[in-house]
């Protein structure tokens, strides 16, 4: 049973089947925001999606980063990306049409920030998230152990 069902900008359906919500900056116990912090948080995010779901392919929707009038540190300006981190899990149906619908679905695991721990859901979800190019991310596998 899937958490949510989004609608892609392309009309394709695909269920959220796990969420991780994590705060972006909750363990940053030492700097600031900025570009090193912020990149070194977003390879951790995806790497830990990869382990999470081996074989699955992880797609990053690149976040939109502010860039408050803030003094800059040692590290660079001040760089703060949406509080909320998350990983999440989507499946739909087969995309090669050879594949049998029972036992096919395409998969992809999908890190994004967002502003509030909100689920997405519908045709209300992030635009990002909405468009993203499945067809050209997702991989099909078999649903139904052989």
């Amino acid at each position: 049973m899937a958490l949510a069902r989004l609608v892609l900008a392309s009309g394709r359906s695909v269920d959220l089947t796990e969420l991780r919500l994590s705060s972006t900056y909750g363990d940053l116990l030492e700097g600031y925001p900025c570009k090193p912090v912020n990149d070194l948080r977003i390879r951790g995010l995806l790497r830990a999606a990869g382990r999470a779901h081996p074989g699955t392919p992880v797609h990053l929707v690149p976040p939109p980063r502010e860039y408050p009038d803030q003094y800059p540190g040692g590290l660079g300006p001040v760089e703060v990306l949406p509080a909320v981190a998350c990983l999440g899990t989507f499946h739909s149906t087969a995309l090669d049409p050879v594949h049998d619908p029972v036992l096919y679905r395409s998969r992809l695991a999908v890190v994004w920030f967002q502003s509030t721990p909100r689920l997405p859901s519908g045709w209300d979800a992030d635009p990002a998230l909405r468009n993203l190019d499945w067809a050209g991310l997702a991989r099909d596998a078999r649903a139904v152990p052989a």
